[in-house]
């Protein structure tokens, strides 16, 4: 009997390549609902749908994900991002679903002279508003729904594009074919992630009772300015990239000097399936057919 797998933002730029991952696959029975769907802020109406469809599990990819105006909006962030997520949990235990946390590299951040990548054991502190909510979000998850996955990810790119605004792929193709000279941030060290690549792995992890935190992101790191050299050079485009220091922008959220996550949980059961940034950055421009 195929796994019922409720996917909340399916269509979203990660929800969208679950979605399209998901759907093909034999063991999962999918039902992807957008927001117009499904108000994950609405307790009464998480409890109906999963009361109606009893799912085995349930995917959350919706999130209050801007950065800044988190920073101006924090009774927002910490409603989507935190409580709704607290009911979510709640109502997942109730119908014995298995409930999945999209989370985020910011929960750490406060360790300014870090230069390990950081392990799922490893101490949170975040240094913004959006990684506070995040982090909360996962502590609700952890303590009413004990059959969960927290999946924490960073910098991540997709072909669905994000409903605000570029990823950081396209952003650059934009800005470096517009203007022919981009202003990059040299020292924020991350390890972008292809959605596609996560969507894969995710549909293999969620298929495994080996509940807990993973870290999912593409192997290796870099900085934002070496990430956007290395869009410019795949596609052939003569950019002038300049490297400059994060206070460079004005930026009313802090982002964390560094914040690599290596993918410890996922090699302890021998289900990384997470390839470097490099090979996907390529995967992903030869998607969008530019290479």
């Amino acid at each position: 009997m195929k796994k019922r797998v409720l996917l909340i933002g399916a269509t979203g730029q990660l929800g969208s390549d679950l979605n399209r991952v998901l759907s093909k696959h034999a063991l999962f029975e999918l039902l992807p609902l957008s927001h117009k769907d499904f108000d994950i802020c609405d307790y009464k109406t998480v409890n109906e749908i999963l009361s109606k469809y009893r799912p085995k599990v349930v995917i959350n990819t919706a999130a209050y994900h801007q950065v800044d105006d988190a920073q101006d909006n924090a009774q927002k962030a910490f409603l989507v991002n935190s409580a709704a997520q607290k009911n979510l949990a709640q109502v997942c235990n109730r119908y014995k679903s298995t409930v999945v946390y999209i989370s985020t590299d910011y929960v750490f951040g406060v360790d300014k002279k870090r230069v390990e990548s950081y392990k799922e054991s490893d101490c949170t502190g975040p240094v913004n508003i959006y990684g506070a909510s995040k982090l909360i979000g996962e502590n609700y998850t952890r303590y009413f729904c004990p059959k969960h996955f927290i999946i924490r990810t960073s910098g991540l790119f997709g072909i669905k594009r994000p409903d605000k605004g570029d990823n950081f792929v396209d952003l650059m193709l934009r800005l470096g074919g517009g203007k022919g000279k981009v202003y990059v941030v040299g020292d924020q060290v991350v390890s972008p992630t292809y959605t596609l690549n996560l969507a894969q792995n995710l549909s293999k992890l969620i298929d495994t009772e080996k509940f807990g935190t993973y870290h999912m992101t593409s192997e290796g790191q870099c900085s934002w300015w070496e990430f956007a050299g290395e869009i410019f050079k795949l596609v052939n485009l003569k950019v002038k990239c300049i490297k400059v220091t994060s206070d460079f922008f004005e930026t009313k959220a802090i982002r964390p000097n560094y914040s690599v996550l290596e993918n410890f949980n996922l090699n302890r059961i021998n289900l990384n399936l997470m390839n470097p940034w490099k090979e996907n950055l390529k995967y992903y421009l030869k998607e969008k057919g530019l290479i």
